[in-house]
């Protein structure tokens, strides 16, 4: 970085006062593309907190769960007022925690990835040639 300073640094004397750009011109492009790279960065954390933030909210029984703490399980219950989830770990074993504690809803990711059914496959209808 310093030595892109030293490249734009000008003389004094040749350029006169009140004449010419001013002597931050050079730096304009630098300041724009860092302006636009830290936009780019909010908008995408803001977008990632919006899609957890909705898979929070669909959060319901019998969903397969995997928690910030690496830790596996279904949800037995989802208190809304609360913002409180139960999840069974074991047999015996119910974990209740809050429901940022979810890091992944495994039910709906695999329902999401597994492929749909092709309804115009199903009703085509192929035909002999005539002889």
């Amino acid at each position: 970085m310093l030595a892109m300073l030293l490249l734009f640094a000008q003389d004094p004397a040749a350029n006169p006062a009140g004449g010419g750009k001013p002597e931050w011109w050079p730096l304009l492009p630098f300041v724009f593309i860092g302006a636009v790279l830290i936009f780019m960065m909010m908008r995408g954390s803001k977008r990632q907190e919006r899609e957890r933030q909705s898979m929070l909210a669909t959060l319901e029984k019998n969903d397969r769960v995997l928690t910030i703490a690496g830790i596996y399980g279904t949800v037995v219950s989802v208190n809304q007022n609360e913002d409180e989830v139960v999840v069974k770990v074991d047999d015996n074993t119910r974990l209740k925690m809050t429901k940022g504690s979810i890091q992944r809803n495994i039910t709906k990711e695999q329902a999401a990835a597994a492929p749909k059914p092709d309804a115009a496959a199903s009703t085509a209808v192929t035909t002999k040639p005539n002889s």
